[in-house]
């Protein structure tokens, strides 16, 4: 909106107040829209046969929020805590309703013992700007203690260097909490235009692997500042229940039933697949975040997919 802001970020900074965004603002993640499943579907991927993956391990999602509901219905789910989706309006389910909470699920379908926190940052709106955000993850370092921060959110910027706030952000706050890893979406335009704060050095950026785990998803982002591609497509995890109106064509203005799971699509869903993975490694290993980070990425490097990039796979 053409805000500047310079108060804390040192004499004379000053840059555009961007909008920091999970929803179709000026790139996409997720990639699609909720797509409805048959009733008893199991999440996919499947919850890991190591039940104590993620063990003594804090995973905090920044997003939408969480649905007690489902959380308290799905086994995986069990534990899972987190402030309230202001998009779920029993009987209906607002635009980006559930996004918070299948980025939980599919966290503990990796992790089923980590402890997770969803934080409703993006609420209704399913966007923040970044003066905020930066402030709201200062509250997540000092009030919650995490490992590991999973955040399915971005955006375009005017300057190649990328955001200001995020880089002071880093520069005064997070690089000073050893061991925290930031694991950011890649973001879902099927460009090589970077996108941030996933493009930052100190973040782990996730783009999407299409359904065969062997491709690019056909909307993923990528290029060079992508460290990983994990599976992204027709995902199934927990969704509220209620009626969600499609936004988008072919499908608006249709409405569908959903029953407390979901198929869903986007780099916002591979991303908490892999800080799943970071947190089943570190209570394997006893690295903290960062460590377990770099290890997941040098074995992702090693089984790259020649003309995509580095990869990780459940199991």
């Amino acid at each position: 909106d053409g805000r500047v802001y310079g108060d804390g970020l040192g004499p004379g900074a000053a840059a555009p107040d961007h909008l920091i965004h999970i929803s179709p603002v000026a790139g996409n993640c997720p990639a699609t829209e909720p797509a409805v499943v048959p009733p008893g579907a199991a999440p996919d991927p499947g919850v890991t046969s190591d039940r104590a993956a993620g063990e003594g391990v804090k995973v905090v999602v920044v997003d939408t929020g969480l649905d007690p509901q489902a959380a308290g219905t799905h086994l995986w789910m069990d534990g899972v805590t987190g402030e309230p989706d202001p998009a779920i309006q029993p009987p209906d389910l607002l635009p980006y309703a559930g996004h918070g909470t299948f980025i939980a699920g599919v966290v503990r379908t990796m992790a089923p013992r980590a402890e997770v926190f969803v934080r409703a940052f993006f609420g209704q709106v399913g966007a923040i700007f970044e003066s905020d955000l930066v402030m709201a993850l200062d509250k997540v370092l000092q009030e919650d203690a995490p490992d590991i921060i999973s955040m399915s959110a971005g955006t375009w910027t005017f300057d190649p260097t990328g955001l200001l706030g995020f880089h002071v952000f880093y520069e005064n706050r997070l690089r000073y909490h050893k061991g925290v890893v930031l694991v950011v979406a890649a973001g879902n335009d099927a460009d090589r235009k970077p996108f941030w704060p996933a493009a930052a050095p100190y973040t782990v950026s996730v783009g999407a692997l299409a359904a065969d785990w062997r491709s690019r998803a056909r909307f993923s982002n990528f290029g060079g500042w992508v460290d990983v591609y994990a599976p992204g497509e027709n995902l199934v995890n927990a969704y509220p229940t209620g009626t969600y109106t499609y936004q988008e064509p072919p499908l608006a203005p249709a409405k569908a039933d959903f029953a407390g799971m979901a198929s869903w699509s986007g780099t916002s869903f591979a991303t908490p697949l892999v800080a799943g993975l970071i947190a089943a490694r570190m209570s394997r290993t006893g690295e903290n975040g960062q460590d377990a980070a770099a290890a997941l990425l040098a074995q992702a490097r090693s089984q790259a997919i020649p003309g995509l990039g580095a990869v990780l796979l459940p199991g």
